[in-house]
């Protein structure tokens, strides 16, 4: 078994069935799961996951005293610039294209730590990177951890029931994890450590930088806007931390393959690029999956990318030694002979 088709923990109703086709579990047993496995009292092991929706549950409260108590044109337009824009772009730089894809490079670890802290800190960086690395080895197929051809269910929750890494990897294969993270800057566990919590991350480590961030980022909005800018933007980040589990579900079709000629190239999966992801985050996601390691995604004139002009923008400073960008090879070996073509 290849190691992608085993770094993940495979829920209970498993990935696919005896003759290699995909389980779409039901709604019951999808939720069944999900609550399962947000149990620590019953696996500690648990814990990860479990932070992350404690997460997303401290933020809704925010949500809500914003919209009561500090409802104004302007609270409105910053929770939108927020959620939208600010936590999406910097969810494609830092998640997507740095810790996954490792797409640039920081000049230190000054710059990375600036770069990770940018924003409120909602989404375990464990949970993202070494699930999408899965995601890209088995797009659309059995072990896709969020495969949109078993409905919106099946990818909403996949945080939880299909991201984790597994509890019983060897030591070589947490070895694996441990190279697949270790340029994050976020701290692993021993391997002993991580038999005792299933995970790479430590609780202590995690639970800090969370506690540490979110005290900061409140302080700062505080002194610039009181508590009406600091409750706006934390609640627009619960926002987009609930919004953004939907995406790659639309992203790749719904689970049909909606892919257009001239617009879509990779045909490997259902991958597709969509206007609205592409303007507020620069993910263009089948240009994406067509050169998952480039910096860059938005190749046309037309695909802004926000987070190709943070990163050039730091590369420019100083702060990113180098980066990879694919604008080139997509123009010569897919764009201009496509055009040609048509």
């Amino acid at each position: 078994m290849h190691f992608f088709e085993r770094v993940l923990q495979p829920p209970t109703y498993g990935w696919k069935d005896d003759s290699g086709e995909l389980i779409k579990p039901s709604g019951a047993q999808i939720l069944k799961e999900f609550f399962s496995r947000l149990n620590i009292f019953g696996d500690k092991k648990n814990w990860l996951p479990f932070l992350s929706w404690i997460k997303i549950l401290c933020l809704i409260p925010f949500f809500f005293i914003f919209l009561i108590y500090f409802l104004e044109w302007w609270t409105v337009l910053a929770a939108f610039v927020y959620s939208m824009i600010i936590m999406g772009t910097h969810g494609t730089i830092w998640h997507h294209r740095y810790c996954t894809h490792g797409a640039y490079t920081f000049r230190n670890k000054y710059w990375r730590f600036f770069t990770q802290n940018l924003t409120i800190n909602v989404i375990p960086e464990e949970i993202y990177v070494i699930s999408h690395h899965v995601h890209h080895s088995l797009s659309d197929k059995p072990g896709d951890p969020y495969n949109a051809q078993a409905g919106f269910l099946y990818c909403f929750l996949a945080d939880v029931n299909h991201q984790p890494i597994a509890k019983d990897l060897s030591e070589a294969e947490f070895k694996r994890v441990q190279q697949l993270m270790e340029h994050t800057g976020v701290k692993s566990n021993t391997y002993t450590q991580y038999q005792y919590w299933g995970s790479y991350v430590n609780p202590k480590g995690a639970i800090l930088s969370w506690l540490l961030n979110w005290a900061f980022w409140y302080a700062a909005f505080y002194l610039i806007g009181g508590h009406a800018l600091a409750c706006t933007l934390f609640g627009a980040a619960g926002f987009w931390g609930v919004g953004v589990r939907t995406f790659n579900y639309e992203g790749h079709g719904k689970g049909d393959d909606k892919k257009k000629a001239g617009t879509d190239y990779n045909q490997k999966d259902n991958s597709i690029n969509q206007l609205w992801p592409g303007f507020v985050a620069g993910e263009w996601h089948n240009n994406h999956h067509l050169y998952p390691k480039s910096a860059r995604s938005g190749f046309k004139p037309h695909q802004l990318d926000l987070a190709w002009y943070y990163i050039k923008m730091m590369h420019t400073l100083g702060a990113v030694k180098n980066y990879k960008c694919f604008k080139k090879q997509f123009y010569t070996y897919h764009y201009l002979p496509s055009k040609a073509k048509s």
